[in-house]
């Protein structure tokens, strides 16, 4: 008589078994990996000057990917990276103010990470996005609302003659405080702002 397998393996029961063979190739089915089209991202903030005005800047280099299920609406992880040397305010002094060490300090940190980890959907197409950010060295929590703009075949080629990928276009904003990476420069004197509101706007094409 032939005894099942799971009972020659000690200490694994059928059930056991049967979830360790199934768990890692249904997650592996389940998410795609979307590639952010650098030419479609585009990342912005807003941040109070003396009370008078807020300025509006960017980051001119960024890029990244995740992995996700628009079926289920699951995050699997990855990572958007933003070059932080690439920051722009259209006033070059303030520029390299920000690049040095009162805030960016860009040739220590090059660049600042956000990883995405958990969806929390709140309607159609929307939610909230629960994650990571590293910036001047520390990781910390942070959560940005989201909505999926849309999801289909895109309407002309990209990346080559016949090639039409499917693209996932999304919505980010979400505010943060500098203070809570050490980033403390002005706030005593309120020359500049605590909040940082953050702006993205991204196409992702499935690979």
């Amino acid at each position: 008589m032939i005894r099942p397998y799971a009972n020659r393996m000690p200490g694994v029961t059928g059930f056991m078994l049967a979830l360790l063979l199934a768990l890692p190739s249904a997650v592996q089915a389940e998410m795609d990996r979307w590639e952010i089209d650098q030419e479609h991202f585009a990342v912005g903030f807003l941040v109070d000057h003396i009370g008078f005005a807020r300025v509006l800047g960017m980051f001119l280099r960024a890029e990244g990917h995740f992995l996700y299920n628009p079926e289920t609406m699951e995050i699997g992880g990855g990572e958007w990276i933003i070059h932080t040397d690439s920051v722009f305010t259209n006033h070059p002094e303030r520029d390299e103010h920000l690049r040095g060490s009162d805030f960016l300090d860009v040739e220590r940190y090059p660049r600042m990470v956000f990883v995405p980890q958990i969806w929390e959907a709140t309607g159609d197409g929307q939610g909230r996005l629960h994650g990571t950010l590293e910036l001047l060295g520390q990781i910390r929590p942070v959560t940005l609302d989201a909505r999926v703009n849309r999801i289909g075949r895109y309407p002309f080629p990209l990346g080559g003659l016949f090639s039409r990928p499917q693209v996932l276009g999304a919505s980010v904003r979400g505010t943060i405080n500098r203070s809570d990476w050490g980033m403390t420069y002005g706030l005593s004197r309120g020359l500049v702002g605590d909040e940082i509101d953050l702006i993205l706007e991204f196409e992702a094409q499935r690979r």
